[in-house]
């Protein structure tokens, strides 16, 4: 599916398969999300929280992306989904740009699936990442 590597912090990951776990027994359960997001997980390096590069998305990380074809800049972070507020610029891991930008670092591209096609988005700056301000808590 894809060929680039992504980070995931282990305490992410650890988060993540728990979310997986959960989402299985409730509406979400054979959702292409849920899918694609135990995909990412499965070919990610897992990295300890201390020593995840500063300019990796992880979870509640704020970015600064660019699709490359609308040429639209967009400010999104990447919450868990009881935490999601697109008003607000927070979008669920769950939700397909999600899935799609964990574990991507400043610089990389993406795609990600639209019903229109597929739009190619490209990782302009980290804003805000927890384990940069050491926040590893989050």
């Amino acid at each position: 599916m894809h060929d680039k590597t992504i980070y995931i912090t282990d305490n992410d990951a650890k988060r993540l398969r728990q979310l997986l776990e959960v989402a299985k027994r409730s509406q979400y359960y054979g959702s292409d999300n849920l899918q694609n997001l135990g995909a990412e997980l499965n070919r990610a390096t897992v990295v300890a929280s201390k020593d995840i590069p500063h300019d990796v998305i992880t979870m509640n990380s704020k970015v600064h992306l660019l699709d490359l074809e609308t040429k639209e800049a967009m400010t999104y972070t990447l919450v868990f989904p009881d935490a999601a507020d697109i008003i607000e610029g927070k979008i669920s891991v769950l939700a397909p740009i999600g899935t799609a930008m964990l574990g991507y670092r400043t610089g990389d591209t993406f795609s990600w699936k639209v019903p229109a096609g597929v739009r190619r988005i490209k990782v302009l700056s980290i804003l805000y990442q927890p384990e940069a301000s050491g926040d590893y808590h989050l």
